[in-house]
């Protein structure tokens, strides 16, 4: 089997979850390829993708999937006699193909939330918008792939709820980067509940306003912020802090590895959303060995399950009290070994799997 892997969406500026799971299942799915008689080719749009590739990878240049002749993208592609592509989002063109075609839908949250990433192009922006403001243009796009891909049970439940797809639908589950492999030789991580540890974007529905408000009452304490933020964004979080309560850091974005150090240090990571698509930062908090205290919502307890605590997403008192109880030894070690208990069953190894197992039902069209 011929396979082409839509590795396009890897960024190589700063990592993104689309991102990071193209180029983790890219890695897992190369590395087994030769033993499931597989040839699998990479699809990118810009040379700089290639170092976020397996060594020895076979790639496919052709333009980014922002381009405006992207719905043909199937045409183009017949040429190349693949008798499958997997996509890791959904919007490649299937238009005349012959090749089975799996396409991938993480989740439904921007039918709730319509903003599109600020750094697509005007014309993809406005797309977006039209494109989410019903089911029926997402219904054609799925119902156009042998088979739909999603991240986690929670969503591939969503689908079924809105009637989102007549394909079938397969869970390839995101997992954790091993954040411990970044953390210097011979450091380990050092239990705790001083350092609050918040990764996501600042958006309305991430509610990072119910994680100040709950340092107010957690003096002693830092509450981390991580990620690159707006000045007029931070000014607004930045006015409700309250002095006598614990401290607040904005980081405005850092390294993969300067978070792994901050969430090996007597870290639990916070979480007020009240929205996800996955929740990929409990995930790789859980695996390192780090405690959550968490929305209570049905995709952070797909994700964590007993390895967090959990709290209404705007009780503040709640998500303080979820903290102070961390500083219990005992109840600090049972939420971690539950964490990494349950993590455990997430691997990229698994997840390839998963998707060879998808590939092996498609129909022959070459």
């Amino acid at each position: 089997m011929r396979l082409l892997f839509d590795a396009r969406y890897i960024r190589t500026d700063f990592p993104d979850g689309i991102g990071r799971y193209s180029a983790e299942l890219a890695a897992a799915v190369f590395a087994v390829a030769p033993a499931q008689g597989v040839e699998v080719v990479f699809l990118i749009w810009d040379d700089a993708q290639i170092a976020f590739l397996p060594g020895g990878a076979r790639v496919l240049r052709i333009h980014a999937p922002t381009a405006l002749r992207e719905p043909f993208t199937a045409l183009l592609l017949n040429r190349y006699r693949a008798d499958a592509l997997f996509s890791p989002m959904q919007t490649i063109g299937s238009l005349g193909r012959r090749f089975g075609l799996i396409l991938t839908l993480h989740d439904t949250i921007y039918y709730r939330h319509r903003t599109p990433p600020r750094d697509l192009p005007w014309y993809v922006r406005v797309g977006w918008r039209l494109f989410h403001l019903s089911y029926v243009p997402q219904r054609l796009t799925l119902d156009a792939a042998d088979a739909v891909a999603t991240v986690s049970d929670t969503s591939a439940a969503e689908f079924a709820r809105v009637k989102l797809t007549k394909r079938p639908v397969v869970v390839i589950p995101n997992a954790p980067q091993r954040l411990a492999a970044l953390l210097p030789a011979g450091s380990r991580v050092e239990p705790g509940a001083e350092n609050l540890v918040y990764m996501g974007s600042f958006m309305p529905y991430k509610n990072v306003e119910t994680l100040i408000r709950a340092a107010a009452s957690l003096p002693g304490r830092t509450l981390h912020l991580l990620s690159r933020i707006s000045p007029e964004r931070r000014a607004e979080l930045s006015s409700l802090v309250d002095p006598a309560g614990a401290s607040v850091v904005f980081h405005n974005g850092v390294t993969d590895a300067e978070y792994a150090a901050l969430l090996a240090d007597r870290a639990v990571l916070v979480s007020a959303s009240l929205d996800e698509g996955y929740g990929l930062p409990v995930a790789e908090a859980l695996e390192l060995g780090a405690p959550a205290v968490i929305t209570d919502m049905p995709i952070f307890r797909e994700v964590a399950g007993d390895g967090a605590l959990y709290a209404p997403g705007r009780d503040a008192e709640a998500f303080a009290a979820g903290i102070r109880s961390l500083d219990d030894a005992v109840t600090r070690a049972a939420v971690i070994a539950a964490g990494t208990a349950h993590i455990a069953r997430f691997s990229w190894d698994r997840s390839a799997a998963t998707l060879f197992d998808a590939l092996a039902t498609l129909p022959r069209r070459r």
